[in-house]
């Protein structure tokens, strides 16, 4: 097969497809008119974020079998229009999982111990204890929505913590077990602390954290979102953080992201988000290990030689 890389990718992914019998065509530094002409001949596309995979670019490739993401979201693809032409889409969750849920303790140690303030206040030559009395997560109820891989592995390592984990995922039954309890959304709403948000954007969770979901909660909760920004209603998290309803926010993912984060930097509601300091921010890079690259690479060069194997591309 010709493959062609749209995005940058750890070398493995190519080096093994490569050892497979398969040519790898790299433009992951073409301009995007460049590499037009090369769909006429790929059977296989690896992408990550920068080219959307639409139906038209799909129409471009008549020869194509599969698109390979380097990650986990697929919401950059035409996933209907992939499947009326019968072209398998493989991602690799398994890839960053650990990743994700490594950094989404970190920034949840980092808020509730006032870390990053705290720092910064030291290298001013300010000390002070008491200000910075940090919050144990011991005893502490986590709830997870979607419980899936990064789902999965953020619940190993809270469970470590000492923390009741509880877990709703729509499309899942009959999961419980050493590390988590299955639960329903009422349950979530009446016993949560701490809400992980663990679900890939869809038409179904775009939004899904709005102001009557936050007001549904019993208690003050914190909010961890390692998925999509748009899972969150920036409004609601920001009036949330206002009236205390929301005790604080760990977020790797913004509604506004790359070239839109710099042109909404002005928004008023970015700019009052940003000025909670009960809220640690990272620039989508809960995933983005050294170990991950190559991971990633590696389950989807697994993924594909799997599917070649079987005679299904």
């Amino acid at each position: 097969m010709k493959v062609l890389f749209l995005d940058k990718t750890h070398r493995f992914l190519s080096e093994i497809l490569t050892q497979q019998g398969h040519e790898c065509l790299l433009h992951f530094d073409s301009a995007i008119e460049d590499i037009l002409p090369q769909l006429a001949v790929a059977d296989g596309l690896v992408v990550r974020s920068r080219v959307k995979i639409t139906s038209e670019i799909m129409d471009l490739a008549p020869k194509l079998k599969f698109i390979a993401r380097v990650g986990a979201g697929m919401e950059g693809i035409d996933a209907d229009h992939a499947a009326k032409r019968n072209i398998t889409c493989l991602n690799a969750p398994e890839g960053n999982r650990d990743a994700v849920a490594e950094h989404a303790c970190g920034m949840i140690l980092c808020l509730l111990n006032n870390i990053i303030k705290a720092n910064h206040q030291v290298r001013n030559k300010i000390w002070l204890r008491e200000e910075n009395r940090g919050t144990e997560l011991m005893g502490k109820t986590l709830a997870i929505i979607g419980y899936g891989n990064t789902g999965g592995a953020f619940a190993k390592r809270m469970k470590a913590f000492g923390m009741n984990v509880l877990a709703y995922d729509k499309y899942k039954k009959d999961f419980s077990d050493e590390y988590v309890v299955e639960a329903t959304m009422n349950q979530v709403f009446s016993e949560a602390d701490f809400l992980s948000l663990n679900v890939p954007l869809t038409d179904e969770t775009t939004y899904l954290v709005n102001a009557s979901f936050i007001e549904s909660f019993s208690k003050k909760i914190f909010i961890i979102n390692t998925s999509r920004g748009k899972v969150v209603d920036t409004g609601a998290l920001v009036d949330g953080l206002d009236s205390g309803k929301i005790q604080g926010a760990a977020l790797d993912v913004l509604e506004y992201e790359s070239d839109s984060f710099a042109r909404m930097h002005d928004s008023p509601v970015l700019q009052k988000l940003l000025s909670f300091e009960n809220v640690v921010f990272t620039p989508h890079v809960a995933g983005w290990t050294f170990e991950s690259e190559k991971k990633l690479a590696t389950v989807l060069a697994e993924k594909i030689i799997a599917h070649v194997r079987s005679g299904s591309l």
